[in-house]
C-alpha cells in the first residue's frame, strides 16, 4: 500500500484560492472572451479592461485546472470551459463561480455555526423582496437544465399529450421551459415570489415557449395549491432548505393537488442511506445549510422515503443523474 500524501489537504486547504480564481475570471469575462479564438495574455488584458500581471496570475490558474490550454503563447478553452463558462449558452456555470467569490465572509463564520448550530446569515429563502435572487437563479438555472432534460426523458414527457405542470419555487423556470420544449400540449404553472417569477419568465421566453408557461406570486407554503388539478408537480433544490416537519406538510399538500396518476418529481442533493457516499458538491451542502437556514441540510434517501410515505405516497423511485443532483419520482 503506498504511503499516504498531502496532496488531497493541500487541495483542500487551497480551495479558496480555486473558488476565487475561476470567480474572478468570470467577472472578467475571460472563458468568453476566449471563445472567439485564442488570444494572449496581453490581448485578454485590453479586451477586458485590467492589468496584463492579473490576467496573467488568472491564465496560469484556469490552465492549471485544466480548463484551458496553452500553445505558442495563446491561451484557448478547454472543452468544459467553452461548455460551462461561456455566457450566453444554456449549460453556462460561470454565474455560480460569481456568487461562490461573494460568500467568501459567510464561510469564514462556519466554525460558529458549528458551535451553536444555527445560521449566521438570513435565509434569501425567506425574503421576498432580495436582490440576491438576481444573482442566484440565474447563476443555478444551468445547473437545473441537464436535470431537467433528464427528468424529461426518464418520463417520456414528449408522448405524454396535454399535461399540467406545477413548479413550486421553479425560480428560473427551467424545467418549464425544458418540458414545454418538448411537449407542444403542455401547460405550466411556476409558484414563487414575484421578482423571482419575472425571472422565471424572462428566461422561458427565451425558448420561445412563454405563451403556454403562467406564474402565481407567493409562499408556496401558503398558498392553496387546489385539488387534483396537476399531472406533474415539481419540487426542485427547496427540500434542502426546509426542516423535515416542513417538508411533510408541502408533501401532503403536493399529494392532494395531483390528479390520479399524477408524480411528482422532487431534484435534490441527496445522500445514500448510511451518509457515506454521495456526489462530492452533496456531501458538503449540509454545511451550506448550516450557514443559512434553520433547519436545513442535505438529506438521506430514508428521510425522503419516511416523508413521501407519510403524506400518502405509494411508489418512491430514486434516480442518480450525471451531476450532484438526485431525481425522486413518488406516485400515489
Amino acid at each position: 500500500m503506498a504511503a499516504p500524501t498531502p496532496d488531497k489537504i493541500m487541495q483542500l486547504t487551497s480551495g479558496s484560492w480555486a473558488t476565487a480564481i475561476l470567480g474572478t475570471s468570470m467577472r472578467y469575462r475571460i472563458p468568453t472572451l476566449l471563445e472567439a479564438g485564442p488570444d494572449t495574455a496581453a490581448g485578454l488584458a485590453r479586451k477586458g479592461g485590467i492589468s496584463e500581471r492579473g490576467v496573467q496570475a488568472l491564465l496560469d490558474g484556469l490552465t492549471g485546472f485544466g480548463l484551458l490550454t496553452r500553445e505558442n503563447g495563446r491561451y484557448a478553452n478547454a472543452p468544459e470551459a467553452s461548455t460551462f463558462l461561456v455566457e450566453g449558452k444554456p449549460t453556462y456555470l460561470g454565474g455560480m463561480a460569481d456568487v461562490f467569490l461573494g460568500e467568501f465572509t459567510k464561510w469564514q463564520r462556519l466554525p460558529e455555526s458549528v458551535q451553536n448550530g444555527t445560521p449566521v446569515t438570513v435565509n434569501t429563502a425567506d425574503v421576498p423582496d432580495n436582490a440576491f435572487w438576481h444573482k442566484l437563479v440565474p447563476a443555478i438555472a444551468a445547473l437545473g437544465y441537464p436535470v431537467a432534460q433528464f427528468a424529461a426523458e426518464h418520463l417520456g414527457i414528449a408522448q405524454r399529450g396535454p399535461i399540467s405542470m406545477l413548479d413550486i419555487g421553479g425560480g428560473s423556470g427551467v424545467y418549464s421551459a425544458v418540458w414545454l420544449a418538448a411537449n407542444k400540449q403542455a401547460e405550466a404553472v411556476q409558484l414563487d415570489w414575484p421578482q423571482v417569477n419575472a425571472i422565471g419568465r424572462d428566461y422561458v421566453a427565451k425558448f420561445g415557449v412563454g405563451e403556454r408557461f403562467r406564474t402565481i406570486d407567493g409562499d408556496f407554503h401558503t398558498v392553496d395549491l387546489g385539488r387534483a388539478r396537476y399531472d406533474y408537480i415539481v419540487y426542485s433544490n427547496i427540500a434542502h432548505q426546509e426542516s423535515p416537519g416542513e417538508n411533510v406538510a408541502i408533501f401532503k399538500k403536493v399529494r392532494a393537488a395531483l390528479k390520479p396518476g399524477g408524480i411528482f418529481v422532487i431534484s435534490d442533493f441527496v445522500l445514500d442511506a448510511e451518509r457515506r457516499r454521495g456526489h462530492p458538491f452533496a456531501m458538503m451542502f449540509s454545511a451550506e445549510m448550516l450557514l443559512s437556514t434553520k433547519a436545513g441540510a442535505a438529506f438521506a434517501e430514508p428521510d425522503y422515503r419516511a416523508w413521501l410515505t407519510d403524506a400518502g405516497f405509494a411508489s418512491v423511485e430514486l434516480a442518480p443523474t450525471p451531476g450532484p443532483s438526485t431525481l425522486i419520482f413518488a406516485r400515489g
